[in-house]
């Protein structure tokens, strides 16, 4: 009964009071709910930049992609008409010309990811295993290896082309000139020779990334461990192979991923090393897409192999997910 008391005056003037005890209980459930959004709150910037940046971009892309978008309708591309599934049958057409040639860069990026990414992580992992223990200068080491990762990818992709080149390229000047090793000065950046060239430079720029993640996960595995197999008897490479790998198995999963997908959609290395026009041999799928938008102004076509590219690396993504899961699954 205390709590329902009313003030007298409230009720002459026809107003009832709220009962004691409730504008504290109001108090608590604002500084409650303001304590718990403030934290989303502080998120609000980064997720309007990321839906500026990210994905209002990604959906007019794929708007774009049902459209008959060429150079007659640049300046007001809303007016374009729209052609459903075209320019995706155009595309997937692997007997007609787009499609053979979209097929022919799909390839070419497989195997150049294949070996990218399976070059960088060999490279990491052998460079973090060497300077895994302590010995002098390992960790002026350890900033020359991390030099290539942190420099700006254009200057270096600018200075790689510079290396290649054939009258008066290092690589060239070193090889031919003081080794001997070719007879005559091959080209780098044209004909079959180039995919081995931006498969150079992708591995030099993305293996220090391995390199790192790889490092930081020796940091996890104890040294008790190795000291006991030691005792056992087990040499270098069992101890690499029964105690260091499975051990970083987590990192990997992860490591290979992220690079899978970075170098897949490598955009920057090969436009900067060869320009607008990439040759055959290290046609990329990213450059074919800008071939496709913006040499031949058919925005439409171009954002269609954008569509397919970008559901091509989400089922990746997912098989991936799913078959190491299922894997760590099993091992419980």
């Amino acid at each position: 009964m205390s709590e329902k008391l009313i003030d007298r005056k409230a009720v002459g003037n026809g107003k009832e009071v709220a009962p004691k005890g409730a504008a504290p209980a109001r108090r608590r459930i604002r500084e409650k709910f303001g304590r718990s959004a403030l934290p989303y709150l502080l998120l609000l910037p980064a997720l309007l930049a990321e839906l500026l940046i990210h994905l209002v971009p990604m959906v007019t892309g794929i708007v774009m992609a049902f459209k008959q978008l060429t150079q007659f309708f640049i300046r007001d591309w809303g007016s374009a008409p729209w052609s459903g599934f075209d320019n995706f049958k155009v595309a997937l057409d692997f007997n007609a010309p787009v499609g053979k040639a979209l097929l022919h860069s799909f390839w070419v990026t497989c195997m150049f990811t294949v070996l990218s990414v399976g070059l960088s992580w060999l490279i990491g992992v052998t460079a973090s295993i060497f300077t895994q223990d302590a010995f002098r200068g390992r960790g002026l080491l350890r900033a020359a290896f991390m030099l290539p990762y942190a420099l700006p990818v254009f200057a270096a992709v600018i200075t790689w082309s510079f290396m290649f080149q054939r009258d008066t390229g290092l690589i060239n000047h070193v090889l031919h000139d003081q080794l001997h090793l070719t007879s005559d000065k091959p080209f780098w950046l044209i004909g079959d020779n180039s995919f081995w060239a931006l498969l150079t430079v992708s591995v030099w720029k993305s293996w220090p990334f391995a390199f790192l993640t790889l490092t930081a996960g020796l940091q996890n595995i104890p040294r008790e461990l190795y000291e006991a197999a030691s005792l056992d008897g087990a040499g270098v490479w069992q101890q690499i192979r029964r105690i260091t790998l499975p051990s970083l198995r987590p990192v990997n999963l992860v490591l290979v991923l992220v690079l899978f997908l970075w170098t897949f959609n490598d955009f920057n290395t090969p436009f900067v090393l060869f320009g607008k026009s990439a040759p055959q041999a290290a046609d990329l799928i990213s450059i074919h897409i800008y071939q496709s938008s913006f040499i031949t102004w058919n925005f439409g076509q171009g954002s269609a192999m954008s569509v397919l590219l970008l559901l091509f690396l989400l089922l990746v993504t997912a098989v991936y997910l799913l078959a190491t899961n299922r894997r760590r699954e099993d091992a419980e």
